[in-house]
């Protein structure tokens, strides 16, 4: 007959043994963390894609964000143009156009709040 020492080895295991495998629990849970976090805040990343645009018109930078992508579709409704379309891709006389009509917003806007 086998003693039951054999089969219950686990118990029998030394403090240190024990804590050991208490770290290495912790570690790989602090893993499991870190890689989720990583792919939660990388995808949010994807979604909130700031840049910086050249407006040739006006010869200057504008900071491409959630505003100015607003901006952006009021035009292409407004102008019967491909909402789905991005900016940078359009053709430069296309984008000309859409500073223009931008700048010329941003100008009412200024004269109303007076």
């Amino acid at each position: 007959m086998v003693p039951d020492s054999i089969f219950n080895y686990h118990l029998l295991r030394l403090p240190r043994e024990k804590e050991m495998i208490k770290k290495l629990g912790i570690v790989r849970l602090a893993c499991l963390a870190v890689a989720l976090a990583s792919a939660t805040f990388g995808t949010g990343c994807l979604f909130h894609r700031t840049y910086r645009a050249y407006d040739s018109y006006y010869n200057d930078y504008h900071k491409w964000n959630d505003r100015e992508a607003e901006y952006y579709l009021r035009w292409c409704y407004e102008s019967n143009r491909d909402p789905g379309r991005d900016y940078r891709k359009l053709p430069s006389d296309e984008q000309e156009e859409y500073w223009k009509w931008r700048h010329q917003k941003s100008d009412e806007g200024r004269h109303h709040k007076k």
